[in-house]
């Protein structure tokens, strides 16, 4: 895999070039057989997309296990689409960067689908342009049990606001795990898994929230993109009430390293002022049992 310039500048700030490399060199541009298994049986789906101003967002979609295949060694489809009022449908109405992030939550493991999507026939369509497994750091171990019921569409609640509620920022604060959309205006989008304690999101004001960056696998795909372009899309799911919040906005890489040290574990701080706010109260339908934490989640000294 070639890293573009934003990818090579932070990996080289971090110290990480060698080890970059070494891991980009397991990045293929088709889905390997074992891989198209692992999508097979998955029963959510993390997307990134972004819109005509070249601003990325984050999505889930949820089905069956078989909701999505591999029909070619260089395609994949979802076999379901997002809620009306995601973003995505507008965004992939016709070709565009898109991203896929395919994630088990009890062994735990996650694969990455980078390429180019469109909504075609019912379904999302990706053309991947690279593919790669991650590392099963910090994700929080989550079991499906189950399905909510759709409720009727007078009763579906969703609310646009650009500024956090109360209990918006509750749940950013209480979360464990969120998800991050990026792109790069030639290389492409990407999105990515971020997983703590709870409390490791700080939620500095109702437009602002702060958040660690942990060890990772040195590739800094997400920090590369957004050195090149700041818009980023957030994507919290609360596991209990099925409720999802997507937040759009622009991020920035704090490297004070005094700073990093008030956060347990963290290399780096990453600033995020919200711009927009979508309150999906029926977002996630899947029903959770919460297993355990990762054991790879920074522990504070306090």
């Amino acid at each position: 895999m070639s890293f573009h310039s934003g990818e090579l500048k932070v990996q080289q700030r971090a110290g990480v070039r060698a080890g970059a490399e070494e891991v980009g060199e397991g990045i293929a541009d088709f889905v390997p057989e074992r891989a198209a298994d692992f999508l097979k049986r998955r029963q959510m789906v993390l997307l990134g997309t972004i819109d005509s101003a070249q601003r990325s967002w984050a999505s889930v979609i949820v089905g069956d296990p078989g909701f999505i295949s591999v029909p070619a060694e260089r395609t994949v489809r979802i076999g379901a689409l997002p809620p009306a009022a995601d973003p995505a449908r507008g965004n992939l109405a016709r070709e565009s960067h898109a991203a896929l992030l395919a994630i088990d939550l009890v062994r735990p493991r996650r694969l990455r689908v980078n390429g180019i999507g469109i909504i075609k026939d019912g379904a999302i369509q990706i053309k991947t342009k690279q593919v790669y497994g991650n590392c099963l750091r910090y994700i929080q171990e989550r079991i499906f049990v189950g399905c909510r019921e759709s409720p009727p569409a007078e009763e579906r609640r969703i609310q646009r606001a650009s500024e956090l509620s109360m209990s918006e920022r509750q749940q950013i604060a209480n979360a464990d795990t969120f998800f991050i959309a990026s792109d790069h205006p030639e290389q492409g989008a990407d999105i990515s898994h971020k997983g703590g304690a709870p409390g490791f999101v700080r939620v500095v004001d109702s437009c602002h929230i702060t958040y660690p960056d942990f060890n990772g696998n040195s590739m800094f795909n997400t920090l590369g993109n957004l050195t090149i372009n700041p818009h980023v899309g957030l994507l919290f799911i609360d596991f209990d009430s099925g409720r999802t919040l997507q937040l759009r906005g622009t991020a920035l890489i704090d490297w004070d390293s005094d700073r990093a040290r008030k956060f347990a574990g963290a290399e780096r701080v990453i600033d995020f002022a919200i711009e927009e706010i979508i309150n999906n109260a029926n977002g996630f339908p899947l029903i959770s049992k919460f297993r355990q934490s990762s054991r790879f989640n920074p522990k504070s000294p306090n």
